[in-house]
């Protein structure tokens, strides 16, 4: 099963009541339905791939409205062959229609009345199901994180990103093969979602494997910058080395003031050591403080030196 499918199984096992089972069907009902008329009435046809989602609306839609439900399975004709699992509502559609803030006197509704996500609790139910119904989520192992919900319409993408604002989830929509999606891309907001949809098991699993991942990507970030810095600090090591070879060669070296004397004395000593490791073995020496910044200000000094002695070397 895919990641994705892990956060829909346990989400779908959890049941809820009241209010919050009616704003998860809600969603469920709107995303995955569509109606047909006939001399019988009007009957909601439910279609969906995950039997888990299925038997959520199948237990809510008896529980609550004790309509006639026929339940149907078919197989996709496609290579896949996954499994669509159907519910046929047949009767109270108009008032199932109604209770869930998805009809009214003007028909059906783009996206559901306030009513329906009244409460927190409510619109992280709705966001349950709207997730259950539409949603798909990259898993942690990616190295992109991603997690969309497919809206009914643009109007609905609009109202899954204010119920996500208010959980401080931002997120962004896409128009996809003529469909609004809803997108959330930082890994941060991810796990908040999973959190605010109560898959406490799949946000578990998501936070070990991404902070796992994060720690190894920042211990080899870590170990890339302590390479380039020590491959820096040898170059600038070998550039030191010459200046003060061109100031013996010149015999300027016996001139220079204590404090020059003294790093060109250490630099030749230690050809490998940073300006860092230097200040510290001055340090230890002499007992007087000196910074990194104040090493690579006597080098400064040298390397200017070196530069006139060149200017000046007749050969």
């Amino acid at each position: 099963m895919s990641f994705a499918g892990e956060v829909k199984q346990e989400v779908a096992l959890k049941v809820m009541e009241g209010n919050d089972a009616r704003a998860e069907l809600s969603a469920l009902i709107q995303m995955t339905s569509s109606l047909s008329f006939s001399s019988r009435g009007i009957t909601i046809l439910v279609t969906i791939e995950n039997a888990a989602v299925a038997r959520t609306i199948y237990r809510i839609i008896r529980e609550r409205y004790q309509a006639d439900v026929e339940l149907f399975v078919k197989k996709k004709m496609n290579l896949k062959k996954n499994r669509i699992y159907g519910l046929r509502i047949l009767s109270k559609a108009p008032y199932i229609l109604k209770d869930l803030g998805i009809y009214s006197s003007r028909g059906l509704l783009e996206k559901p009345l306030a009513k329906i996500v009244h409460s927190d609790n409510n619109a992280r139910a709705y966001l349950a199901g709207a997730f259950l119904a539409g949603g798909s989520v990259n898993p942690p192992e990616k190295p992109s994180y991603h997690l969309e919900i497919t809206a009914a319409n643009e109007a609905h993408a609009e109202f899954l990103i204010r119920q996500l604002a208010r959980f401080y989830i931002p997120a962004k929509t896409i128009e996809r093969r003529g469909k609004s999606v809803v997108y959330i891309k930082a890994a941060e907001k991810i796990a908040d979602f999973l959190r605010c949809i109560d898959a406490s098991e799949a946000l578990m699993k998501y936070e070990n494997i991404r902070i796992s991942r994060d720690f190894a990507n920042n211990i080899t970030r870590l170990n890339n910058m302590d390479v380039a810095n020590e491959m820096k600090s040898q170059k600038a090591a070998v550039s030191q080395l010459e200046d003060i070879r061109i100031l013996e060669e010149a015999g300027r070296v016996p001139y220079l003031d204590d404090k020059l004397k003294d790093v060109i004395a250490l630099r030749k000593e230690f050809p490998e050591s940073s300006l860092s490791e230097l200040a510290a073995v001055y340090e230890r020496r002499t007992g007087i403080t000196v910074t990194k910044s104040g090493m690579k200000h006597r080098f400064v000094r040298i390397h200017e030196l070196a530069v006139k002695g060149r200017k000046n070397d007749p050969n």
